[in-house]
């Protein structure tokens, strides 16, 4: 049995697309579960209860843990590190392997360009101390040998159905609308997105590898060094219509806080965009033969999918 916890989500839905390559035992795990493969087992469960999260995961060999908490720090500080022990533990007590699908908010900031597996851990923001903290729980379990677990990291994201995208929700959405789109800070910088169906079939497969255990691993990301002016043009392009684009000034983010609640919570993490932002995969292209898709390719399917 492979169990994904929190599959109503963006990675969710893809990773349990992907499972069935390996297993023909899928059990999809959420507040409200919904079947993706016919034969998928439903369990509902509310990941913050740890007797929910060990009924859950009884009788799993591989977790996986891609669920994606509000984007409100109050809710992260509530909800990760709680989330986090009640996996570790459950997992533990019933012999399962974790796989936590993660983000790269805990890099130094001054080291983003490109960030690696051996990036130094330095947050410079609330979230980003929250990711730091929970990855942490679970490296200190691999390196205690107590658990058995890797993590799977990935940069900003796109993709299809997918509705966790800043660039779907800044750049797609506004364009469709006729409007300019959104970018932070400066559009000539450049700044790397993980596809999310690349990310949800590598974390399946790095799941399913043996030797994968006890490391940290970026997901393939396409290497193209694109700005973000050149991602809205791309974009664009592909919906037919001009490629209007305005930077947001950091200062204005915090301006429109007031109006716009997400962009409060996303002041925090501008620094991503003033500079370049660079996600290298290539530990895992090294070692394993999977491909990450073309930005065209990806575009063409974010632009129908969204």
């Amino acid at each position: 049995m492979q169990t994904i916890l929190g599959s109503g989500g963006t990675i969710g839905t893809e990773l349990a697309k992907a499972l069935p390559t390996y297993t023909d035992q899928v059990r999809l795990v959420s507040r409200k579960p919904k079947a993706v493969n016919p034969t998928d087992e439903l369990v509902s469960a509310d990941l913050s209860d740890a007797a929910q999260v060990d009924r859950a995961v009884a009788g799993s060999d591989i977790v996986y843990l891609t669920v994606g908490y509000d984007y409100k720090i109050d809710v992260w500080r509530a909800k990760w590190p709680v989330t986090m022990q009640n996996v570790i533990a459950a997992c533990q007590k019933h012999g399962a392997k974790l796989v936590f699908f993660d983000n790269v908010y805990m890099y130094d900031c001054d080291y983003l360009n490109p960030m690696t597996e051996e990036t130094p851990i330095r947050p410079t923001s609330r979230k980003g101390e929250v990711r730091a903290e929970i990855a942490g729980m679970l490296l200190n379990a691999i390196k205690a040998g107590t658990l058995t677990a890797l993590i799977a990291r990935s940069a900003d994201f796109y993709g299809p159905n997918n509705d966790k995208s800043v660039l779907v929700e800044t750049v797609v959405k506004n364009l469709k609308k006729g409007k300019a789109a959104n970018w932070f800070a400066s559009l000539d910088h450049v700044h790397t997105f993980t596809y999310t169906p690349d990310a949800a079939r590598a974390t399946a497969l790095l799941g399913n590898t043996p030797d994968a255990y006890g490391q940290v691993w970026h997901v393939p990301t396409h290497t193209s060094r694109l700005t973000g002016r050149e991602w809205v043009n791309l974009f664009a392009k592909e919906m037919n219509v001009a490629p209007k684009a305005s930077a947001l000034p950091v200062w204005m983010i915090g301006v429109l806080g007031w109006f716009v609640p997400i962009m409060k919570e996303f002041k925090e993490m501008s620094y991503q965009y003033d500079r370049d932002y660079v996600f290298d995969s290539s530990k895992f292209a090294t070692r394993f033969d999977l491909k990450p898709t073309e930005p065209l390719v990806g575009v063409r399917e974010t632009v129908r999918g969204n």
